[in-house]
């Protein structure tokens, strides 16, 4: 999740351009003159000093909105994309995204500046959660809700509950792939000239100051990312006996605090080194006299030395310790795949062929995160043009970068909570939509996502009597909170089970979907979008043309549909949609 998980969708967004200013209650700016003593021995701005600078700035933030004081709980990936020489400013901007009930999640992003040549650049785009310190008497302070102001607020604001969602299963994804998988390293006949990973180990012990701590007299959780950063580039250079350059920090989470007076034990070791780059794993621990020591915190770092042109050096290969060294080492790969396909699921764009991304366990979570978020992005756009309504059912339109969109919207008379329940059985849509002929389920996932062969008339030229399928993974979610909306979201996977055939054109969905949303008197506000694929497109031409009403035909099936089976649950499975386990 990260910097490259949030890339995902926002890259698109970003190309856009800024958004007009806002006044956010909750945002926070700091601007910092990179000065020779917050720099490394390349006068650049070392990134440890940089966490700190992060960590305060959103710390600043969560505690304006909160009202009391606050704490780090976690910070997602990190990708560092450009260093900071000394000399240039560093911009700094954080606010509060989205606050749960007891919990928040703080965005950040990080700019450099030149003041002599007026040039502005991204350095990185973060996501820390923070959590308000609890009261004298052991209770946690609730927090107020969050009302974005912007489109691009919105649409954080949708996401967060997405990235959040990720978060809570981060450890789970990395024990799945390791347990399902046998991971092996590529090419490793070197493993003769390996450098033995014991070579690498660091261990340092930090004395916690005053001037380390918070107004709370806890350390700081930017200096604590700041002492596990300087370990960690001491075991990197010992491997590549070079000046390395920090490029990534995976999620990590904090597990407990540490106070002044605390000495904190830090523990780094390269896990495992691949061709251009090399994983280190750092632990700290926390103490005070004879006390045992305090799990407090564990991150994994990835670095690269770069030649004298900027390319990435090729590393030697790292001889794990037994046992325990094999298992961070196996750990690193799983890391490594997942870092890969997430990359690869965000390197898609629309005009590449196929737009599809391979399906597969270990890449499950992102890709659902990727087909949820992808379609409330879409939602939330606030420059939708009404083209055509027929008795209250309203077909919208939306041009981005020659890319077209529609969305069909009415209210039905149904609960959200049933409606959610109906149409996400996407084998009964062919009951209702005649462009569905045949829908099959291939795979059921989990209890939010599943796998689907659709099969639909073909709308290539001279391709009458020929009919298309397409592969679907099909996503649903429930509402974090009251006032979201429930989400059903669609796009195209391949499956080496399910290959394209010669009796049908493979056709592909780039992003569809339903959100759902209660209103008054238990009806529902139905939306249903599409971002137009050429596969679809000719579906809905005439309709936006103004020639057709096909569309309408279609919701009304839809709604006619969903009235004559609300009816069919029972009060268990009502109850099974409530969202309290949710929102805490």
């Amino acid at each position: 999740m990260n910097s490259e998980v949030s890339g995902y969708v926002w890259k698109e967004e970003e190309e856009e351009g800024e958004e007009e200013e806002s006044m956010n209650p909750t945002e926070v700016k700091m601007s910092q003159i990179v000065m020779p003593c917050h720099s490394n021995h390349r006068q650049e701005l070392s990134v440890g000093q940089l966490l700190k600078w992060i960590d305060s700035t959103a710390c600043l933030s969560a505690e304006r909105h909160a009202g009391s004081p606050c704490i780090t709980a976690s910070m997602d990936d990190i990708n560092f994309e450009h260093t900071i020489s000394v000399g240039m400013v560093v911009n700094i901007k954080a606010k509060v995204n989205r606050a749960f009930n007891t919990s928040m999640e703080v965005g950040i992003q990080v700019s450099c500046e030149d003041l002599f040549y007026d040039r502005h650049w991204r350095v990185c785009h973060a996501y820390a959660t923070f959590v308000t310190q609890r009261t004298s008497n052991g209770q946690k302070v609730p927090l107020k809700p969050i009302i974005p102001r912007t489109q691009r607020e919105q649409i954080e604001y949708s996401v967060a509950a997405e990235r959040r969602r990720v978060r809570m299963v981060h450890d789970e994804i990395i024990k799945d792939l390791l347990f399902h998988s046998s991971i092996q390293q590529g090419d490793n006949s070197e493993v003769g000239n390996a450098v033995a990973a014991v070579k690498t180990k660091v261990e340092s012990v930090e004395l916690v100051l005053p001037p380390h701590a918070n107004h709370q007299e806890n350390t700081f959780g930017g200096q604590i990312m700041a002492w596990m950063v300087n370990v960690a580039t001491i075991a990197a250079s010992r491997l590549c006996q070079d000046h390395p350059i920090l490029r990534t920090i995976d999620m990590f989470t904090f597990r407990g605090p540490s106070q002044i007076g605390d000495r904190v034990l830090l523990r780094a070791i390269v896990n495992n080194a691949f061709k251009n780059s090399m994983e280190v794993g750092v632990r700290a621990e926390a103490y005070q006299g004879e006390g045992p020591n305090r799990h407090i915190n564990s991150a994994f770092m990835t670095f690269e030395v770069l030649d004298d042109h900027g390319k990435p050096c090729t590393l030697p290969h790292i001889r794990p310790e037994p046992l325990e060294g094999e298992r961070r080492f196996q750990e690193a790969i799983a890391r490594k795949k997942i870092r890969l396909d997430r990359k690869y699921i965000i390197s898609r764009t629309q005009g590449e062929v196929p737009l599809s991304v391979p399906w597969e366990p270990r890449n499950q979570v992102y890709l659902s995160y990727n087909n949820v978020s992808a379609l409330k992005m879409l939602a939330a756009q606030n420059n939708w043009c009404l083209n055509s309504e027929k008795d209250q059912v309203r077909l919208y339109t939306l041009e981005r970068k020659s890319v077209l969109s529609f969305r069909v919207e009415s209210e039905v008379n149904i609960p959200a909570h049933r409606a959610f329940c109906l149409l996400a059985e996407l084998r009964n849509r062919p009951s209702w939509d005649t462009h569905y002929q045949k829908c099959e389920l291939i795979h059921w996932v989990d209890e939010d996502d599943f796998l689907y062969r659709v099969v639909t008339p073909s709308v290539h030229p001279g391709g009458e009597g020929v009919l298309q399928d397409f592969i679907l993974l099909a996503s649903k979610r429930k509402p974090c909170s009251s006032g979201d909306p429930y989400v059903i979201a669609l796009r195209s996977v391949s499956l080496p089970t399910h290959p394209p055939t010669d009796a049908y054109n493979r056709g592909e969905v780039l992003c569809a979907g339903f959100t759902i949303l209660e209103s008054k008197n238990d009806m529902s506000l139905i939306s249903y979008y599409n971002k137009a694929s050429p596969e679809v497109f000719p579906y809905i031409s005439t309709d936006i043309a103004g020639l057709s009403s096909s569309f309408y035909h279609t919701f009304c099936s839809c709604s006619q549909y969903l009235t004559k089976n609300r009816l069919q649950f029972n009060s268990q499975e009502e109850r099974s949609t409530s969202f309290d386990s949710l929102t805490s």
